[in-house]
């Protein structure tokens, strides 16, 4: 809702012609994909979902063979806008079907995980801006960061509310800053307490960006809406953030899916609608990438409790001024499985590739080798 403080205006004008940001939505708990872009027109679908099933009639259509669950009215108008990209059969070769495990791959874009690594967006700071150490960077908005943001030289931002702020660098770091104020003559130790005084600095400056955010668009109340209008918020100031990250828990729909999974798509359709018409309101705005994305997707066969169990391929969404919309990969078939579960067909680094490219990062150093971006952009 539209809060009384400082106008965009009061925020300062519009940031360099080459500073885009990018925002990542993490759907947590494995979204299914045939309960998000819909295949009512295959018979099979219908014959192996009796209980979860999706009826023709309650589809935003596509065309005769796919489309939005009810749920994403919004964003299947906005489809229909050429702003909306579709990302069918997402996934990566020998699919993980571990919560913990396949997010270790998605947050460092490596198929052995953590394995010592900093994440592809920590990786793609330190390759991108080397020289910045501005600790408002990468910046999530909730409680808990995913490893993708996660940088030896970078350190991300959390906050969850702006009174929450912590940064996540080295807690060795602060505490040496606390023991004196003076030079050491180190300049290693000397660069650590620069470091985080420029982190309380930046705390003050969220603080106050977010608090006195000014906006006639009307975000619906609790998260991800709350965390999306605070998204906005630093991104129409000149903070000088680039990537920021929420993450929209509910998706884990063992049981009861039926119920629980139309109420996400609709609670995910209306905040991000809210925002993606909030990021219209300034030059920084519009040049806005937003990722939206799941660790992995759901069974075809629905379970005994009304609910789908941990599969596969997926659904991704590219969405804002940036994007050339449209559907790309091909919809996974419902016959030629992969041990029950959809085969991939999008290796998600694709477009991971085509997000870093549009950051102005090199690709292949990020990635750590060759994948042919998409043309989402």
């Amino acid at each position: 809702m539209a809060t009384p403080g400082v106008s965009l205006s009061m925020l300062g004008g519009p940031r360099g012609e080459n500073e885009r940001t990018l925002v990542l939505v993490e759907f947590k708990g494995g979204n299914d994909g045939l309960s998000t872009i819909v295949p009512f027109g295959d018979d099979v679908y219908h014959q192996v979902r009796k209980r979860t099933r999706i009826e023709p009639k309650q589809v935003h259509r596509i065309d005769e063979y796919r489309g939005f669950a009810p749920g994403l009215k919004a964003l299947s108008r906005r489809y229909a806008t050429g702003k909306v990209a579709v990302i069918q059969g997402v996934g990566y070769p020998n699919p993980n079907l571990s919560h913990f495990k396949s997010l270790e791959i998605w947050h460092t874009a490596d198929l052995r995980g953590r394995a010592g690594n900093d994440g592809w967006v920590g990786r793609l700071s330190a390759e991108t801006w080397p020289d910045r150490d501005l600790p408002e960077r990468t910046i999530h908005i909730g409680p808990e960061a995913p490893y993708s943001l996660a940088s030896s030289t970078h350190p991300p931002v959390a906050f969850h509310s702006p009174d929450t702020y912590r940064w996540l660098g080295d807690r060795d770091a602060e505490a040496t800053l606390d023991d004196g104020g003076e030079d050491s003559g180190s300049s290693v130790l000397d660069r650590l307490r620069g470091v985080m005084r420029d982190a309380r600095s930046s705390s003050e400056r969220i603080l106050s960006v977010v608090r006195r955010y000014e906006t006639k668009v009307d975000y619906p109340g609790a998260d991800p809406g709350d965390a999306l209008r605070n998204a906005a918020a630093l991104i129409h100031s000149k903070l000088g953030c680039r990537v920021i990250s929420i993450r929209v828990g509910g998706f884990d729909t063992h049981a009861n899916q039926v119920f629980d999974h139309p109420d996400r798509m609709r609670k995910v359709d209306a905040a991000l609608d809210a925002f993606l018409t909030d990021l219209q309101r300034s030059e920084a705005g519009k040049k806005t990438l937003v990722l939206a994305y799941s660790e992995f997707g759901r069974r075809v066969r629905e379970n005994g409790s009304g609910g789908t169990d941990h599969g596969k391929a997926g659904v991704m969404f590219a969405m804002g001024e940036p994007v050339k919309g449209g559907l790309y990969g091909k919809y996974p078939s419902l016959t030629d499985l992969d041990d029950s579960d959809l085969r991939f067909n999008v290796d998600f680094r694709r477009v991971y590739a085509s997000a870093i490219r549009y950051m102005g990062g090199q690709d292949e150093v990020v990635l750590g080798q060759r994948f042919e971006p998409l043309k989402i952009v």
